[in-house]
């Protein structure tokens, strides 16, 4: 069975999935895309289902123009070349305080499996989790934005070695990208992204072509 008929049974078995009765459905995923790059978000907010793609409302906006002005790829470009997944693939619903509801521990663990095999299958090059939810499920532990955001790690994720580099959460609820150090640290995650060899095969970019200016990649052991 080919790579993409492996993806196509997986999110099959996604799209059919009931297995936490606190959320709201129906099942959010991207296309079964052959790709180096492994993005994982949060969670889909209360729109993306009846949209029926990850990152469709005011936050994937703000996202896509990151990597706009990092790639030069549009929103449709990057969603044919990258591999969207998230912690969580339904809406999780609203918490009494009003925002949307943190998903639980148990929740969490019944889409990881889920990640996991996706992870085993694409073995991607470069995985970028986007929010502190998606960083620390990535990372095994919680690291505060200031320190994870700007840098390169290298480190095993469900037993696939890859580059791992961190984003902040795009949600305008955020002020954290908006202001210094975040403004910065942002900029230094997205060239770093340019820069690696994985979005540049992805893309087709020449090597150091899209790199912001002013920034010089870092890289993390």
């Amino acid at each position: 069975m080919t790579l993409k008929r492996n993806l196509e049974a997986l999110h099959r078995e996604l799209d059919a999935c009931r297995a936490c009765p606190r959320v709201v459905g129906p099942v959010v995923h991207g296309p079964p895309v052959r790709s180096p790059i492994y993005l994982v978000g949060q969670a889909p907010g209360p729109h993306e289902g009846d949209i029926g793609r990850p990152f469709a409302w005011t936050a994937g906006k703000t996202l896509f123009k990151w990597f706009q002005s990092a790639l030069g790829v549009d929103e449709a470009t990057f969603r044919k070349k990258v591999y969207m997944a998230a912690v969580l693939r339904c809406f999780p619903g609203k918490a009494k305080s009003g925002g949307d509801r943190r998903p639980a521990p148990d929740e969490i663990g019944r889409c990881r499996s889920f990640l996991a095999r996706e992870v085993a299958l694409l073995k991607p090059q470069l995985i970028l989790p986007v929010g502190t939810m998606a960083i620390e499920q990535v990372l095994g532990r919680a690291v505060p934005l200031a320190e994870i955001i700007g840098v390169q790690q290298r480190l095993a994720y469900h037993g696939v070695e890859a580059d791992v580099i961190c984003l902040p959460h795009p949600s305008g609820a955020s002020p954290w990208h908006k202001m210094e150090p975040g403004k910065t640290l942002l900029l230094k995650s997205l060239a770093l992204i340019a820069a690696h060899p994985a979005a540049q095969r992805a893309f087709d970019l020449p090597p150091g072509r899209r790199r912001l200016p002013g920034l010089s990649p870092t890289t993390s052991a």
